[in-house]
């Protein structure tokens, strides 16, 4: 398996344009092979900003590489500068990507090799 995320830096205020962005958001990734689930995750606040994380779930670190060349991508971030200047951040997202090495599930089984 492989995880995919973004952190968002957002400069507080623009929290619920920022979470009504996401909501209003068509989604294009069940269309995708080895699309497993999407999070979109509300953080702690500071000062300066709120955090918010997104990651997806995917089979393989290939399926996730095919998302980003792929048409749903491209349709799925086309609108992106719409928001410019409605949303601030403090930075851009910032990717960070992970292999799953171990995976428990809910019943307590764990598998150790889950890539």
């Amino acid at each position: 398996m492989y995880i995919a995320m973004n952190r968002f830096r957002v400069v507080p205020g623009y929290e619920e344009a920022f979470e009504a962005m996401w909501r209003g958001r068509e989604g294009r990734l069940a269309e995708m092979p080895g699309y497993l689930e999407f999070h979109m995750l509300k953080g702690p606040k500071s000062e300066d900003h709120t955090l918010y994380a997104s990651h997806t779930v995917w089979e393989s670190f290939e399926h996730f590489q095919a998302w980003t060349k792929s048409e749903q991508f491209r349709a799925a971030h086309a609108k992106a500068g719409e928001n410019r200047g409605k949303i601030e951040y403090l930075s851009g997202p910032h990717f960070e990507g992970f292999e799953v090495i171990i995976r428990e599930d809910r019943k307590g089984v764990r598998n150790a090799d889950a890539a």
